[in-house]
């Protein structure tokens, strides 16, 4: 069964940095996208960043762009999110996808972690 469960979330201050994870376990997903969101209260989910199967392209909001920089390591089936001069409009529930046919398209989806970026 497939499961992806984030992690590295947290209490920062604006300015600061975050490294969040997305460990997937079932099946490996090494020939398809995967992709971070986010959602905040009252918000509807917003893409956030995507990579290809391979790890050789990538595509950033552009509320992110040149902040955030996703990654992953296909041997350890697990993507990443390196967050840095985070901002309060960061923050939000952040969640993985996972089976992506395209940049904004996933089957599948972990459960999130939260970012919390005060002034």
């Amino acid at each position: 069964q497939v499961q992806l469960v984030e992690s590295g979330g947290g209490l920062v201050q604006a300015g600061d940095s975050l490294r969040l994870s997305c460990a997937a376990s079932g099946r490996t997903f090494s020939s398809y996208n995967m992709g971070w969101f986010r959602q905040a209260p009252g918000k509807e989910r917003e893409f956030v960043a995507a990579i290809t199967g391979s790890g050789g392209s990538t595509n950033y909001a552009d509320s992110v762009k040149g902040r955030f920089t996703i990654s992953r390591d296909n041997a350890k089936n697990t993507m990443y999110l390196q967050m840095n001069s985070l901002k309060p409009e960061d923050t939000a529930v952040y969640v993985c996808g996972a089976g992506g046919i395209s940049w904004y398209s996933y089957r599948y989806w972990g459960q999130g972690t939260q970012v919390t970026v005060s002034s």
